[in-house]
């Protein structure tokens, strides 16, 4: 994988929020077989790195990747699991050096022009737009393609099933992040058929 193609594995990526380790190989292989190969689990639980170990190693198909690193420790820890790419929800210096020492694809996080002119000043031009909907939705990314084009967004939060062809048709969003694919009640129930299905309606969006 090259660093300009975690945009471009599939118009879903999902994130993904692991409770029980146990889970996770099995909602990986169901949203493979859904056709959402890039898979973003989120370092918002104590399973979350045993959750990208797993899935690295048990689930060939899958690109797992880490979400919410928010400090060069996360960087160091997800790479470590398997992580093959990194996801932040916001950047700073810091963060944005560990993660281009990582030697692995990521988004960092903007919400703002300013945000993403400093980025394309240190030469990074694909992101992550986070809380998408929160910060303006599809008007706002539809407003910063003039002005800068060469930037590329993967809009996360907030977005659903329904509002997602809209972020899909800009022309400066490669993919979006999102998790209505997860319902928590069929994750709770252990129904990976059902995730499955709506894995194959999120990768038949483009």
């Amino acid at each position: 994988m090259t660093d300009s193609s975690v945009l471009d594995l599939a118009p879903v990526v999902p994130v993904v929020v692991v409770e029980d380790v146990a889970d996770a190989v099995p909602l990986a292989r169901a949203l493979v077989a859904g056709g959402l190969r890039a898979i973003e689990v989120t370092l918002r639980t104590p399973a979350a790195l045993d959750a990208i170990r797993a899935v690295a190693d048990e689930v060939p198909d899958a690109v797992v990747g880490a979400g919410t690193v928010i400090s060069p420790q996360n960087v160091a820890d997800s790479v470590a699991a398997g992580a093959r790419f990194l996801v932040s929800p916001g950047w700073t210096d810091t963060l944005l050096d560990a993660m281009k020492k990582s030697g692995v694809p990521f988004l960092p996080g903007v919400s703002t022009t300013s945000e993403v002119v400093a980025l394309l000043e240190r030469g990074v031009s694909e992101m992550k737009f986070f809380p998408a909907e929160a910060a303006g939705g599809v008007p706002y990314l539809k407003s910063l393609a003039g002005p800068l084009p060469q930037a590329r967004f993967c809009p996360t939060g907030g977005v659903s099933l329904s509002s997602a062809p809209s972020y899909l048709a800009l022309k400066n969003v490669g993919c979006v992040g999102g998790s209505w694919m997860l319902p928590s009640d069929a994750v709770a129930a252990k129904d990976w058929a059902r995730i499955e299905t709506l894995a194959r309606e999120a990768a038949a969006l483009r």
